[in-house]
């Protein structure tokens, strides 16, 4: 099995302390337990704040930095403290959480669309943003274009362009894209880059130090790590997060103080559970490599991936889901595998301590009621089991697809 990796430094924000990351999670995002005589902050949940003084009131609405009480839709101290968590762990002078991951992303595209301009998205990003993009964005007039490589990015790219998309690796496909080129090149000409860095974590992929404006988080995997809240954050500078935070504050955008204190408790373990989602995920994904059933297996961590490179470069680790294309098979035979399985629930997200399995469809093929017998895609969340029986369950399950049986598990 692979080592556990040693844990990245923390981002530049916290550098001029001693902590380590681990400690850092630990301590970020307690400043007001101190006044509560308690470990961890208070619970706050408010619709109104109140003011002691008309001159405090008044001075709540100055500026558009919502980082103290204003109004309950705008934060309560719980709700502050996680977001001073997470801008903190990633480097950045700001965060805004939000009630889901796409909720996060639809805020950061809807905050930069307009009619006339150009918003440059990578193919292969997760669907609903694609849905989002496609049905809501474009037809306000706002140009969609997608790229698959800095190359294309380049050829596609006008005057109106106002805003990048990325996700690395992508959604199902696990494709890698050169995040540090795109953000150069976009940055050459005063665009911001956002990026759906849910997969790394800030513990494995540091978005802000490759130039990226704006990092995304589905909070609802990783961040919180139990399966349990649903909820977005978004990181970055007071500047690149400005027209988001208005748009949320137009829109309405809130996230109750319960999900956030979640998420902070959840965040807490984020050291420990990382490098285990990493090991974890290599010794299954290497043995899955070694079966006949199996006709290649898309993750960057492993050598043979033709992204592991551009991965070494700008990942520290690598979390749990990954895909698998299967050899041919019936859609009765792709039942009885995914039926077979013991240990992988059946279901859509990840990130949580169990591991899940998902048919990774392509959008063009959703609507065929049954799926093509080759080139058929299955994505993997490894969670926190032991992976020798994680492995041994899926080669009971694969038995159900044919070609004998394979090696035996780590």
């Amino acid at each position: 099995m692979t080592d556990h990796p040693t844990p990245p430094s923390l981002p530049h924000a916290v550098r001029s302390t001693p902590w380590h990351t681990d400690t850092a999670l630990a301590h970020l995002g307690r400043t007001s337990a101190t006044a509560a005589l308690s470990v961890n902050p208070p619970l706050v949940r408010a619709s109104t704040t109140v003011f002691p003084t008309l001159a405090e009131f008044k001075d709540s609405y100055r500026g558009t930095v919502f980082e103290a009480p204003r109004y309950g839709r705008s934060g309560t101290s719980t709700q502050f403290e996680l977001q001073a968590a997470m801008a903190q762990l990633c480097g950045a002078q700001s965060c805004i959480a939000l009630p889901s991951g796409l909720a996060a992303i639809a805020a950061v595209l809807g905050a930069h669309a307009r009619p006339g301009g150009q918003i440059l998205v990578q193919e292969g990003v997760y669907g609903p943003a694609q849905v989002l993009c496609d049905q809501v964005l474009a037809p306000l007039q706002c140009r969609i274009d997608y790229f698959d490589s800095v190359d294309s990015l380049r050829e596609l790219w006008t005057d109106q362009a106002c805003l990048v998309f990325i996700e690395v690796p992508s959604s199902l496909t696990m494709r890698m894209l050169d995040a540090a080129a795109v953000s150069e090149f976009a940055a050459s000409r005063g665009v911001p880059v956002a990026c759906d860095s849910t997969w790394g974590t800030p513990l494995f992929f540091d978005a802000h130090a490759l130039g990226i404006a704006l990092s995304i988080h589905a909070a609802t995997k990783y961040i919180n790590g139990h399966s349990d809240v649903v909820l977005g954050l978004v990181t970055g500078s007071y500047e690149a997060l400005a027209s988001t935070r208005a748009w949320c504050d137009r829109q309405g955008s809130h996230v109750s103080a319960d999900a956030c204190a979640l998420v902070l408790r959840g965040m807490r373990t984020l050291g420990l559970r990382m490098p285990r989602h990493h090991a974890s995920a290599l010794a299954v994904a290497a043995w899955l490599q070694a079966q006949p059933q199996i006709e290649r297996v898309l993750f960057p961590a492993l050598p043979s991936d033709p992204g592991h490179a551009l991965w070494r470069r700008q990942f520290s680790g690598a979390p749990g889901p990954f895909t698998v294309e299967l050899a041919p098979c019936s859609e009765a035979a792709f039942e009885a595998f995914i039926n077979a399985l013991q240990l992988f629930g059946l279901g859509t997200s990840w990130g949580g301590f169990e591991s899940l399995v998902m048919p990774a469809i392509a959008h063009h093929l959703r609507a065929l009621p049954v799926q093509p017998d080759a080139g058929r895609l299955v994505r993997l969340h490894i969670g926190l089991e032991a992976p020798g029986d994680l492995c041994d369950d899926l080669a009971a399950a694969l038995a159900h697809i044919g070609h004998g049986a394979g090696p035996s598990s780590p």
